[in-house]
């Protein structure tokens, strides 16, 4: 008994051993395998970024996930650094994830080898809007999206170019488009001028209601085409009932091309404006565009205009006349975006007028300067100025002497000065105040010297 207990104990001993042994080895067995992807996440892929990898990126930007995105091609960005195509999938991610400053430099990179993608640009022109650099991203902008009539401030502008991006490059939309629906009050008030000593006196005040409303819309065409219209109606009703109320319609539509940092357009434009009593003035015309992004700062801008003044019906006045005009201009973007300058020089010549003084030569010059001193504030002055220089001489009267009448050549020299401030006080809601100073003079008639003062604020719901 006791050797059977002996031999009973060893085989046991040797069993157990041999369990424990193959239990270390099934364990070392599943250390040494690949952990079960049901379980756990993979190890990131480190190389160059495969087609797959990229079109996954691609659809989790299409469903607005960008972390995950950033995510999957975080790892990659070493090895795939210099790849157009990747820096512009991960720029658009990084934006979208909250890291403006990678975003900015990525989409650089990939517009140096592909600089005429306007996604690019336009992806570009967000991550400048997302820094705070809102005159840079009004340059970027530009160079792929063309809308007219814009409110003079810097902020207002650069919001309606990030929003018809945004529905461009992240909702793969080809038809983009904005609008606005804006209303207020102001005083209208004539100064002492010459003219109105002529005709009964003094200063005159009155109080005025305004209405605007307008829009616009852009479609993408394939190769950097596209084709833009604007609409920008405006009534101002007078609470005098001997001063005529004013609308007026203005209207542009064009076809351009992006290429590079370039952007040409091509259209007509046009106004039509109620002037009392019935009658109307039609002005309309053709002209071409041209800008060109010097750099991230700086934009050149050079237009030509061939436009034509008429008034239907049968009109008390019918000063008619043809307008061939050239104008260059510069914007200049400091203080980190924030702020802009923009100046422009023109000339031409009045034609074909039915003016008694026959044809005139015109030049002059604007400025404007915008400061963006928050996200929800922007203040700008500007001024403009033109010179018109008649041909003939004709019988006058003197301004400066009323019972005098002289033999002169017109010349006229008309001023416009103005100041606004914008104060977005809650999402796509603004309120504009504005000052706007008029001053004609002329060497002829009475008529043709003029100076009023508008101050006005007004409310406008973006849409």
């Amino acid at each position: 008994m006791n050797g059977l207990t002996s031999i009973g104990t060893v085989c046991g001993g040797h069993l157990r051993l041999k369990w424990l042994v193959a239990l270390m080895l099934f364990i070392a067995t599943l250390a040494a395998l690949p952990i079960d992807t049901a379980y756990a996440r993979p190890a990131p892929a480190t190389g160059p970024a495969s087609s797959t990898e990229l079109t996954q990126a691609r659809q989790l930007l299409h469903d607005g996930k960008y972390a995950e995105a950033y995510d999957l091609l975080s790892p990659m960005a070493d090895a795939n650094r210099g790849d157009p195509a990747f820096d512009y999938v991960f720029g658009r991610a990084a934006l979208g994830s909250g890291h403006a400053e990678q975003a900015k430099e990525l989409l650089q990179a990939s517009l140096a080898a592909q600089p005429d993608s306007p996604p690019g640009h336009l992806a570009l022109g967000r991550a400048y809007y997302a820094l705070g650099r809102y005159a840079e991203a009004k340059i970027e902008f530009e160079t792929v999206l063309r809308f007219d009539n814009l409110p003079p401030d810097l902020l207002s502008q650069v919001k309606i170019y990030n929003d018809a991006a945004m529905q461009s490059v992240e909702g793969g939309r080809r038809l983009t488009s904005f609008g606005y629906l804006e209303t207020g009050i102001g005083e209208y008030n004539v100064h002492d001028t010459i003219g109105t000593q002529t005709f009964g006196g003094s200063d005159r005040r009155d109080t005025f209601y305004n209405l605007r409303v307008g829009g616009g819309l852009n479609y993408e065409l394939d190769n950097g085409y596209a084709l833009s219209g604007t609409l920008d109606y405006r009534f101002r009703y007078f609470d005098n009932n001997d001063s005529r109320d004013n609308s007026d319609l203005r209207w542009n539509m064009a076809g351009s091309r992006s290429f590079g940092d370039n952007n040409l357009a091509v259209g007509f434009r046009g106004r039509v404006s109620y002037r009392g009593n019935g009658n109307y003035r039609n002005d309309a015309g053709i002209y071409g565009d041209y800008l060109h992004r010097l750099d991230a700062a700086n934009q050149l801008s050079f237009e030509l205009l061939y436009s034509r003044r008429w008034f239907p019906g049968e009109p008390v006045v019918t000063w008619t006349r043809t307008t061939a005009q050239g104008t260059a201009g510069w914007i200049h973007s400091f203080m980190d975006g924030r702020a802009s300058l923009t100046i422009d020089g023109r000339f031409g010549r009045y034609v074909s007028t039915t003016l008694p003084d026959g044809n005139s030569d015109l030049y002059g010059a604007s400025a404007t300067l915008d400061f963006a001193f928050s996200d929800t504030v922007d203040w700008g002055i500007y001024y403009w100025w033109e010179h018109n220089a008649y041909d003939m001489e004709a019988l006058h009267f003197h301004p400066e002497a009323l019972d005098n009448t002289i033999l002169a050549q017109r010349n006229d020299n008309l001023h416009e000065a103005g100041t606004y401030l914008t104060w977005e006080f809650a999402p796509s809601w603004t309120l504009r105040p504005q000052v706007l100073w008029l001053h004609d003079k002329s060497n002829a008639d009475i008529g043709f010297n003029y100076s009023s003062t508008e101050i006005f604020v007004n409310v406008r719901k973006s849409f």
